[in-house]
Order: C-alpha cells, then structure tokens, then sequence
C-alpha cells in the first residue's frame, strides 16, 4: 500500500513541536504493516539545504501564482517529497505567521492532491495540509483520505476572499465544503472532505464532540462520528531512549535508575540550580493558557516552600515568559528559566528531572508525558486528552496493584495543581515508591507498534 503523508513539518528537516514528530515517526511505524509512506513537506531553506541535489520529479509553472517544483529524496530510509517554492517558503522568521499562509499552505495542499494520483491513500495532517482531501473531492481524484487533527484549536480561518483564489469550483463553497462562518475554514474543508478522521488519541476523539473542547468544531465532529477514530501517538525509540541518548551525561537503565543522578547534577549546573537530592520539576512547553502555565506560575512559591526545585524550557506568550523570569530571581537557585527550545537540552531534563509537571486545559495526546514515562521522569499531568490515556494516576488503588507511572490532577487551577505538586512530593520521599512509579512508566510500551498497526488497518478499511 503507497500512502502519502502531508505535512508542514518533519522531524529530523523541520519541528516546532510535536507534528513534526509524529510525521517523522509514521513511516517506520507503518512499514511493517505492508505501508511504503511517502512524506511531503514544502521546501524551508532548512529542508533546501537538507536535500540539495535532489531529483525534479515535476513542475508547476503556476501554483497558487507562483512557480513550484516537486524534488525527490529521502527522509531517513523512507521517500520523501519536497515542494520547491521559494516565492511560498524560503523565507525569514518562523515557518508560520505569514500573511500570505493561506497561499503557502492551499498550495501545500494543491500539490499534494495533484501527485495523489500515484498513491492508494493522502493523509493530511492539521491545518497546513486539510485542504488536499477537498482538493481530491472536487477534483475527481481516486485516492482515498485521512484527516488527524493534532490541535482543533488551530484551524486556519481565512476570509471569504481567498476562495476564488484558490481553484475550486463553485460547489466547494458551502457547508458542506469549505466555507466556515462565512470565510474559508481549512481544517473545517479537511474534516468535511475526507474519508475517515483521526485524532491522536481516544479521550480527545471524545472531547472534541463537546463545546469546551470543539471550538466551533464539534457539530461537524459529532455529525461524523462514524469515521472518527482515536489513535495514541506513539514515539521513536530510536531517538528517546535513556539508554542509548547521546544527549545524556549518563546514560541508563530501569534496572539503573541510580545513574540519572549524574544526569541531575547537569541539569542543575546548566539552570543555576542549588545541588542536593530534593526533588527536582520540570517543565518544556510552550508557555501559554492552553498549557496551563498562568496557574502553574502562581503554585511557583509553594512548590519551593515544599522542597521543590524547578528547571523550565519553554517559549511563548510574553508576560508568561517574563512571570516565570521573576520567579527565577525571587528564588534564585531554587528555580532556573531558558526562554527559548533546546532539541539535546529536552533529552537532558527528561534523563536528569524527578518529574515533569503538564497542568494543560487540553492536551490532544502530548509527547512530553510519554518521553518523562520512557526516561522516568514521572509526569504530573492534567485529566484531559491524551494525558488522561497515558499516564497512570498513583491513588491507593493504583499503588496497591503497583501500575502507577504519575499524578493526575482534575481542574487546571491553583488548588487542584497545588494539590498534585504535594503528592508528588509526598511520593517522592519514599524512595521504594518513587522507584517502582518510575519503573512502571520505563516498562510501559509506547513505542509506535500498536498505533502503526492501527492506523494501517485504518487505511486498509479505507481501500477495501
């Protein structure tokens, strides 16, 4: 089976977050279920520069107005395509926040459904890429369809005014196609187009059919329930793995948890921190409301006043960034702060940190929860989404049948948060304790085998 799988970003070329790592991972998952995924991304300098040299398998003089090749390479051992449009791509600043997104990524999208013609199944993943399944609908392609929604909460909205610009029919704009409240809805077109929708994972697949949780979206969700599907992201052994990490001072064993010890005295000299065997948080995140880390800021002095320590890694809204900077001073070497991402430095406070804290008000599935089971560092997690299907809350039941691998919490809030930061503690001065919750996290399976192995019998179904 040829499946294509379209995307905006691919981990090892291009990340920002999770995507790309879920995009970059999916080939290998599915190959040993009969799958060959053929990878398309457009063409950032960084990908350029990757793949230079690569073969020109076809040519658009005029795509979206402007001039775009399709170049052949590899991502790994498995194909990968690449859409060479300098005038859409090569550009300065981050990947997304152009003016002219719409237009960079229909065009995205128009590429991809006119190269489906060679592949059973287009898989389209978020925003960037919902397009091409409408692309396919209103074009007359053969190719099946898969939309994942990795995020509801970012849809790519557009005004009424790109639609003629965009080379669909008139029967495109309607409910039932492209239009949403009155503009161009681009993950709304892919939901609306395609054959089945995923969500990467089964708690979210429900929460999206809720107001809290659809954002506008839930109607459409709730009306195709039938070909919406829940799959748990997995993640690549072959690069989180605390016993092979290059990224780590000292690497380790679920049989050698003893060892993470080096690991956190790096952690410590690299955020400013005082050294001494309390426990030691921490946080890699995006530092915005949905990540809930307003809350998180005001549990700052009560987490120290606990004999916590905390190392943060993370980026985002401005006064967030600033709080958590003004905490750093107020509790020098006690709470340390790098503004910004770091790829090895992730590794490092996964394979040095007691516990990672995810107090998020939604979490489709999150990654940075199953890289803290892998390493553990035990996740201290909000009861939503994919946080509530990975991680094992340590209550009395769970600790007497010894399954436990973190800490749930209800409510994002002050108390509830508060609340999981004390247990957390508590656990953690019981060494027999902690180790067996760390252990039951490292033991647990979430590479990619099951979810591959789901997502091939997805597109089988499809095909049949």
């Amino acid at each position: 089976m040829k499946v294509l799988s379209v995307a905006s970003e691919a981990f090892p070329l291009v990340k920002t977050g999770g995507l790309a790592d879920v995009v970059g991972a999916l080939p290998a998952a599915l190959a040993p279920h009969g799958v060959q995924t053929t990878t398309l991304i457009p063409g950032y300098p960084v990908v350029g520069k990757a793949v230079k040299g690569a073969k020109v398998v076809r040519r658009w003089p005029d795509l979206m107005d402007s001039e775009a090749r399709l170049l052949s390479a590899r991502i790994g051992e498995h194909p990968l395509l690449v859409l060479d449009a300098p005038a859409l791509f090569a550009r300065t600043g981050g990947l997304y926040g152009h003016a002219d997104d719409w237009r960079r990524f229909a065009a995205l999208a128009k590429a991809a459904a006119d190269v489906a013609e060679d592949f059973d199944l287009l898989h389209a993943h978020d925003w960037q890429a919902a397009l091409a399944p409408a692309y396919l609908r209103y074009g007359g392609g053969t190719a099946r369809s898969v939309t994942t929604v990795h995020n509801i909460a970012f849809q790519g909205q557009f005004g009424a005014d790109i639609f003629p610009e965009l080379g669909l029919p008139d029967a495109a704009w309607g409910i039932d196609g492209v239009e949403y409240y009155g503009g161009v809805g681009f993950l709304k077109a892919g939901l609306e187009s395609a054959d089945a929708i995923t969500t990467v994972s089964p708690t979210y697949a429900a929460e999206i059919r809720e107001n809290r949780f659809g954002m506008g979206l839930e109607g459409l969700i709730e009306a195709r329930v039938s070909r919406v599907h829940g799959i748990v992201n997995g993640i690549d052994p072959a690069v989180w793995n605390p016993e092979t990490d290059a990224a780590l001072p000292q690497r380790y064993t679920a049989r050698a948890l003893g060892r993470r010890r080096a690991n956190k005295r790096a952690v410590e000299k690299m955020f400013g921190l005082e050294a001494g065997d309390g426990p030691l948080f921490t946080v890699i995140s995006r530092l915005t409301w949905q990540k809930g880390m307003d809350v998180l800021v005001h549990c700052l002095d009560e987490l120290v006043a606990r004999g916590g320590r905390l190392a943060l890694l993370g980026s985002g809204d401005a006064p967030l960034e600033q709080a958590f900077l003004t905490a750093s001073q107020r509790h020098a070497g006690r709470i340390g702060v790098r503004i910004g991402y770091d790829e090895p430095l992730s590794h490092l406070l996964q394979g040095g940190a007691d516990a990672i804290l995810i107090p998020s008000r939604f979490e489709p599935c999150g990654l940075t929860q199953l890289y803290g089971l892998a390493y553990g560092c035990v996740p201290v997690v909000a009861r939503t989404g994919g946080l509530a299907d990975t991680v094992i809350d340590a209550n009395e039941a769970a600790l007497a049948a010894g399954v436990a691998t973190g800490f749930q919490h209800g409510e994002v809030s002050y108390h509830s948060l508060s609340h999981a930061i004390a247990r957390t503690v508590r656990a953690y001065s019981r060494p027999d304790l902690w180790c067996t919750i760390q252990r039951n996290g490292m033991r647990a399976d979430f590479s990619w085998n099951e979810s591959g192995r789901r997502y091939a019998d997805l597109y089988k179904s499809l095909i049949a």
